[in-house]
């Protein structure tokens, strides 16, 4: 798998990404979120290549005091079991490294944040219904 800058030309691959996860990961609500983000802040985010399609996306964007965040992290349920979740990792705490990072912020759902503490993300709060019914959107750090 390579992990590429995203392009305009990765927006309809990302959205079918996220169409397939909608909603078991994402509240349907959620998607004109995206739209926005690919179309006005995408510059820092990552598509993951894996036979020559986009099977992943996410970005890190460096906030001030050496914080980050992880935004909008998908993964193509077609590409479960591949290892993605944790090579996006790597590369998002070698990305985090790079740029001397100390805590990067996630904000998740209740039945994605499970993955993000494997990787030694804490809970920080919760919110019901976060994101959308039944959604509930959960915030989480990583400390480094």
């Amino acid at each position: 798998m390579n992990i590429i800058s995203y392009r305009a030309a990765d927006k309809t691959a990302v959205l079918s990404i996220f169409d397939k996860n909608c909603p078991d990961f994402f509240a349907p609500n959620e998607r004109d979120d995206l739209i926005e983000f690919l179309e006005e802040y995408a510059d820092g985010y990552r598509v993951c290549i894996h036979n020559d399609n986009v099977v992943g996306a996410f970005g890190l964007y460096e906030k001030e005091n050496k914080d980050c965040r992880l935004q909008w992290i998908l993964l193509d349920p077609s590409a479960q079991g591949l290892g993605l979740g944790t090579q996006i990792m790597q590369d998002v705490f070698n990305q985090a490294s790079a740029l001397n990072i100390k805590t990067i912020q996630i904000a998740t759902s209740h039945v994605a944040f499970k993955f993000f503490e494997k990787h030694g993300a804490k809970i920080i709060s919760e919110i019901e219904n976060g994101w959308g019914p039944g959604m509930h959107q959960i915030h989480m750090e990583i400390s480094l």
